[in-house]
């Protein structure tokens, strides 16, 4: 339960900074409690959307990851952010990217802010 509470928060701290980046990425909201609880939020979505769909996706497109030897992890993660963009505008948060080009730029900051808070936090349950 620790190590999801751990990535959750990874997540959200990944989601805040591509917020913070980018001018397309959007949340908005009230105040700053508002704004911290809706990313938690995001952020579960997220990792709901790669726990469950990701791997379907990366299955799917198998062969484009070895054409372009990997680079194809970008447009998934493009399109999983923009799925958790949709989900979100569905659940009623205050969370959106414009465009896919945006979400490509915002999946390659979430992956290395995820990767490099991952490196540093606590592993075990």
């Amino acid at each position: 339960m620790k190590n999801f509470l751990v990535k959750t928060i990874a997540n959200a701290a990944a989601l805040a900074v591509a917020v913070w980046l980018l001018d397309k990425i959007t949340l908005t909201g009230g105040g700053t409690g508002e704004k911290a609880l809706a990313l938690i939020v995001v952020a579960l979505v997220f990792g709901l959307v790669n726990l469950l769909v990701k791997p379907i996706v990366q299955v799917l497109t198998f062969p484009l990851f070895i054409l372009t030897l990997g680079l194809f992890t970008l447009v998934v993660n493009a399109l999983m952010l923009l799925l958790t963009s949709w989900l979100a505008d569905k659940l009623d948060l205050s969370f959106h990217v414009d465009g896919f080009w945006t979400a490509v730029l915002g999946g390659l900051i979430i992956s290395v802010v995820s990767w490099a808070l991952n490196a540093f936090l606590p592993d075990k349950d």
